[in-house]
């Protein structure tokens, strides 16, 4: 599976133990975050995540900063994109299973690392379960 990351500095540590599980389960990881605790701002490693993802250049992207806010607001501009901001694994399930969600947005000052690496493994795990969810998916989008 191909997988696109970003993160800003406040997911850095994050980032590279996320990367780390990906490749040890043989998952190839674009890495478009920062690699560094230097300010930066997060719309600039936001936009190549969902363009891989929007483009399947990707399968699924991996957000990560402070809050998660901000990079899901930026990913969800993109029309394909379905961002989701999680904070624990119930809510990586539903975001997956109702949602079909294809970036997950991870805040790292309200998550510890081992968490987060858990949910990474639920997002990757939990299947689209369609029907009923299929329909309001499909009003999401807006004509332009």
């Amino acid at each position: 599976m191909k997988i696109s990351i970003g993160n800003d500095h406040a997911g850095t540590d994050y980032k590279f133990e996320i990367v780390k599980f990906l490749e040890s389960l043989g998952h190839t990881v674009k890495n478009y975050g920062t690699d560094s605790s230097d300010s930066v701002d997060y719309a600039d490693f936001v936009h190549p995540v969902a363009e891989d993802v929007e483009n399947e250049k990707a399968d699924y992207g991996i957000l990560i900063c402070g809050s998660a806010n901000g990079v899901a607001m930026t990913a969800n501009k993109h029309q394909k994109i379905r961002a989701g901001l999680c904070w624990n694994k119930e809510i990586v399930h539903l975001i997956r299973s109702h949602n079909n969600a294809n970036i997950l947005c991870i805040p790292a000052r309200f998550t510890a690392i081992p968490q987060a690496v858990e949910m990474v493994k639920e997002f990757l795990n939990t299947e689209f379960e369609g029907g009923r969810h299929q329909n309001r998916i499909d009003k999401i989008p807006l004509s332009c």
